[in-house]
């Protein structure tokens, strides 16, 4: 066996392990967090707003939503974990929901909490006492015909975030840009779920939704809510601001 070979067996059994160890361990403390008793086990409060996604294009990770240029209208919800008082350390959250043209769904949720950038704490979670940032990962990874990513983000100025992606031990490579609208957000009770659907190219494992499934659809019913991705097309139709909309 080459040295390159041998370099690529390493990275395939690190990744392999990534997925199936430290990853499943993550997804059960979240199940375990998600099915609290609350009105909204997480994340309680939290604000809205209309976003532009412009992606840069130029990788070769197999997934189109890395890989390719494009913008797209979508939504962002910024919110605190646990929903502790400002200056209190708690685990930043932020949810974007992306158009699916091309999918089984018309959206997909990704969900970002406050975690470290390194090869170890990118899987764990990290309070801060900042209202948004400093950086915020999706702690599982998702599957892409070219192996294993996660996806981070982090704040570059006041209505601006970086997206990036990475290889579970790789470094942080950007790949979009978030641009904020320029008016006040408003909490909306909106229902992400971030194993009912992905960005076009990427997947979500099937142990992630054995796992985290189940919690969402407690939650929910806890909350007397349904997601989108339960409606039927009708229902999906007359709602208002759940979907984002894809530029042409």
């Amino acid at each position: 066996m080459t040295e390159d070979e041998q370099r690529s067996t390493l990275a395939t059994r690190l990744a392999r392990a990534s997925t199936t160890g430290a990853g499943r361990a993550v997804a059960g403390v979240i199940a375990v967090i998600d099915v609290r008793p609350a009105a909204k086990p997480m994340h309680p409060r939290g604000e809205v707003l209309v976003a532009t996604l412009r992606r840069h294009g130029g990788a070769a990770t197999g997934a189109a939503f890395l890989d390719e240029a494009g913008e797209d209208e979508v939504l962002v919800r910024f919110s605190r974990s646990v929903g502790l008082p400002a200056g209190w350390p708690d685990v930043n959250g932020l949810a974007i929901r992306v158009p699916t043209p091309d999918g089984p769904q018309p959206h997909a949720d990704v969900l970002f909490a406050g975690t470290g950038q390194g090869a170890v704490s990118r899987w764990l979670f990290k309070p801060s006492r900042l209202h948004r940032g400093p950086f915020l990962g999706t702690l599982l990874p998702y599957r892409t015909p070219t192996g294993p990513v996660l996806l981070g983000a982090r704040p570059t100025s006041e209505t601006t975030w970086e997206l990036s992606w990475a290889r579970p031990r790789s470094s942080w490579t950007p790949f979009a840009e978030i641009g904020l609208a320029d008016e006040p957000g408003r909490d909306l009770d909106l229902s992400f779920d971030a194993v009912g659907a992905a960005p076009s190219g990427l997947e979500v494992y099937d142990w992630q939704r054995r796992v985290r499934g189940p919690s969402y659809a407690v939650s929910r019913r806890l909350r007397g809510t349904v997601s989108p991705h339960e409606l039927e097309p009708e229902a999906q139709s007359s709602t208002t601001m759940s979907s984002p909309r894809r530029s042409t």
